[in-house]
């Protein structure tokens, strides 16, 4: 994938933080607005970064990954998440419409074609996006892969990972009534759709927190805070419980595995931490089974988090690798 010899040398050190040179809202249905900027080279390649959750919403630091004088870095906040209006709204908030979104906003900003990054959830919908849109997709860059089957939600949501999180595990557990157990989405589900504002706060919190306490190797304690974040926590339990409730709305289980082939031809690497526990290697590995051609990178001392060292490193040498390849491209 290379078009020519083996790079030897890639950058793995996150860049500087930088600060968006354009922001702004792009409406794209009657209900739903979004937020989206641009930073690093206003001329150069364009990335288009996609957040994990569903929900999750975009950060400053997501900007670091990138080269800000080769990439044209553009994020944004998808629909009900981060700074996109209604917050935390579930209605038209379907795969389906993100990718609508994705192609509104390449509309809109007059952008050709632009490489795809996306982690977790966003490896979900950046899977998701490139089999809609192969050809408006110059490079792919994956992260802790999600792909959205009932084995992983329920390894994560119905018990699996807590054998190994049993501490963590058990205030998620307890707020269910043990006769609602026999599905925790579902019980979570009627809570954050509550009419009660404050059942909400509280399921969402305790969704959030178990989430945010396991997405580390080493537990992070600034991750965990989050789930004290109502605002955040909102958002990030509801629209993610909303999508695995319906299974990310795909037709089959194996929908994004089904449609490989037509991204094959598309220059991609995939970046897995050994200890995931969020979005565990097995996805990872059947996606990279039927995948080959992508390069696969696993990271031996490392959990889910983009910002876990390792994964940080195997993600900017993943962009580093797919800049050498556009500029040999263009030269």
């Amino acid at each position: 994938m290379d078009s020519g010899k083996e790079i030897q040398e890639l950058n793995r050190n996150l860049y500087p933080s930088i600060e968006p040179y354009s922001t702004g809202f792009l409406k794209v249905s009657d209900i739903h607005t979004i937020y989206w900027e641009q930073s690093g080279n206003p001329n150069g390649h364009p990335v288009v970064f996609l957040h994990g959750g569903p929900g999750g919403g975009t950060s400053p630091s997501n900007r670091k990954f990138f080269d800000p004088d080769f990439y044209r870095i553009i994020l944004f906040d998808q629909r009900g998440a981060g700074k996109s209006t209604p917050h935390a709204c579930l209605e038209e908030n379907t795969t389906w419409n993100l990718i609508d979104d994705i192609e509104k906003l390449r509309e809109h900003l007059e952008i050709a074609e632009w490489q795809v990054f996306g982690g977790s959830w966003g490896s979900t919908l950046a899977l998701a996006y490139s089999q809609s849109h192969p050809d408006k997709v110059t490079g792919i860059v994956l992260r802790g892969i999600f792909l959205l089957r009932k084995k992983e939600i329920d390894w994560f949501y119905e018990g699996g990972a807590a054998a190994i999180f049993p501490d963590a595990w058990e205030p998620f557990r307890d707020l269910i009534p043990e006769n609602e157990r026999g599905c925790f989405v579902d019980a979570y589900s009627k809570r954050l759709n509550s009419d009660d504002l404050e059942t909400q706060y509280a399921a969402a919190r305790a969704w959030t927190k178990w989430e945010m306490m396991t997405a580390h190797l080493i537990p992070n304690d600034e991750n965990i805070k989050k789930g004290d974040d109502d605002n955040f926590s909102l958002a990030f339990a509801r629209i993610e419980n909303h999508y695995f409730s319906n299974r990310g709305f795909f037709t089959s289980d194996s929908f994004l595995l089904d449609n490989i082939d037509k991204i094959r031809h598309i220059n991609s690497i995939i970046v897995q931490g050994r200890y995931d526990l969020c979005c565990p290697m097995m996805s990872a590995w059947d996606l990279h089974k039927v995948w080959p051609e992508a390069d696969f990178k696993v990271v031996p001392d490392a959990g889910h988090s983009a910002n876990e060292p390792g994964i940080a490193a195997e993600l900017v040498a993943a962009n580093e690798k797919l800049k050498h390849i556009s500029k040999n491209n263009a030269s």
